[in-house]
């Protein structure tokens, strides 16, 4: 776990573990005979990416930017990505519960970035940080409901949509400041948010 600080701010990245993902899917249009001199893929041409999250500790907030995948995927998927979930583990060991976590900020909805937005407990879906406000961009979650042929997958409402049905996760639109030196910018073209 690496720990740092920024002015008055401590940045710890916390990990919910690795997974495997398709390497042509993580590189794109970059030819293999680039990446593979840096990294070297399993025989599946599958690489074993970090999930991580970014804690900052602001002295009177604690703000989680990602969660990682979670514990809710589907047997299959679970046989593919391996599902590690440690980040609760992991923010255990960095001294902080999930009800401590006041803000979490979720960059986009793709599952291995929002995955410990909730958890289930019985039959229900519920927010794994209950006393966190969520937020992402509207526009983000709009195309996520689109559930387009080529990233449906990446997409899994449980993950958001109870935070928005009990009014616990914000939909932005554009920029955000969520504490003096944290705000998010919107960047035209894409729905991600980043932080600055």
């Amino acid at each position: 776990m690496h720990r740092t600080t920024l002015g008055d701010f401590e940045l710890t990245i916390v990990s919910d573990g690795t997974y495997f993902l398709d390497a042509g899917a993580f590189f794109g249009v970059v030819p293999k005979t680039m990446w593979s001199k840096k990294v070297t893929p399993d025989e599946q041409n599958r690489l074993d990416a970090g999930l991580n999250s970014l804690l900052v500790r602001t002295g009177k907030k604690n703000i989680l930017i990602e969660t990682g995948i979670g514990n809710k995927l589907p047997d299959r998927l679970v046989q593919i990505f391996k599902q590690p979930a440690q980040l609760l583990d992991n923010l255990h060991a960095a001294g902080v519960a999930p009800e401590e976590i006041d803000i979490v900020i979720n960059t986009h909805l793709h599952f291995d970035h929002c995955g410990w937005n909730t958890v289930r407990r019985g039959d229900r879906v519920v927010a794994t940080f209950p006393n966190a406000k969520y937020y992402v961009q509207q526009q983000e979650w709009e195309h996520g409901r689109l559930q387009l042929e080529r990233d449906a997958i990446s997409y899994m409402s449980p993950n958001y949509d109870p935070l928005l049905e009990t009014g616990q996760m914000v939909l932005l639109n554009g920029d955000q400041e969520f504490c003096p030196a944290s705000r998010s910018r919107f960047f035209q073209g894409t729905p991600r948010t980043c932080m600055r």
